[in-house]
């Protein structure tokens, strides 16, 4: 299967049990970037829009380019009635955007599916000169016994499961590679999530590497979550764990 292809049939789960990023993410990024309200940029595989509306929503322009129809179609959906949100069908090594168009790339939990010499190649063609690019995820702490756990279960029941975040940690090799010199900052921010046991599960099943109702992983899956839920919950609500981690700089 297609890269592109691996959220198909998950645009609802996805966007409705996704997290989004801290205020204090969003404010460190525009602020060090220098982007306002006459900027444009770029959320390449922007998927469903999460990132794509917290971007927008400070009266920034966005253009979110997602190759997943059902995602993208999500986002468009969800969108249609904000003028500063525009919508490309297309990869994120070939966005079809203008040469020098856009004054920052932003890339939510996606970098880890692209094809990083051709996506880098791509950013400098269309960011404008000294713009910069964006790599962020929401990724689990690892220190955390309970997404130690989950982990394990993740290897356990879903085939594609590669570790959290696509695999991709502090791989300091590929931001030293993909990032012009090797220069670029590095941010984490905590961004815990309590959630109800529906929000669990669907935290999970948002994964592209989750299985489907259709699978026979799927129960066995379901069932060794929920345990895990009944383990670490406290009145009905579970702290997940979890960080923003950025990193911000030129190609």
């Amino acid at each position: 299967m297609k890269s592109t292809e691996k959220f198909t049939d998950k645009a609802d789960v996805y966007s409705k049990y996704r997290p989004g990023y801290p205020k204090e993410y969003i404010d460190y990024l525009l602020a060090a970037t220098m982007v306002n309200e006459n900027s444009v940029i770029a959320d390449i595989g922007s998927g469903t829009g999460i990132f794509s509306r917290q971007l927008f929503e400070r009266n920034i322009t966005v253009i979110g380019v997602e190759p997943n129809d059902d995602m993208r179609e999500k986002a468009e959906q969800s969108f249609k009635q904000n003028a500063r949100f525009m919508s490309v069908k297309a990869e994120a090594e070939h966005t079809t955007l203008k040469d020098h168009s856009v004054d920052l790339v932003t890339v939510a939990q996606a970098f880890h599916w692209f094809e990083k010499d051709k996506f880098q190649l791509e950013c400098k063609r269309i960011l404008k000169a000294n713009a910069m690019v964006a790599l962020v995820w929401n990724s689990r702490d690892g220190s955390s016994k309970l997404n130690q756990e989950s982990a394990e279960i993740c290897q356990r029941y879903c085939p594609n499961f590669k570790g959290f975040s696509g695999g991709m940690n502090n791989d300091g090799d590929v931001f030293n590679q993909f990032f012009n010199d090797g220069k670029y900052d590095f941010k984490s921010f905590r961004n815990d999530l309590e959630l109800d046991i529906d929000g669990f599960l669907g935290r999970y099943l948002s994964a592209s590497y989750s299985p489907k109702k259709t699978d026979k992983e799927y129960e066995p899956f379901i069932t060794a979550l929920s345990n895990l839920f009944e383990k670490y919950s406290n009145n009905g609500l579970i702290l997940l764990p979890n960080r923003t981690r950025s990193y911000l700089g030129k190609v």
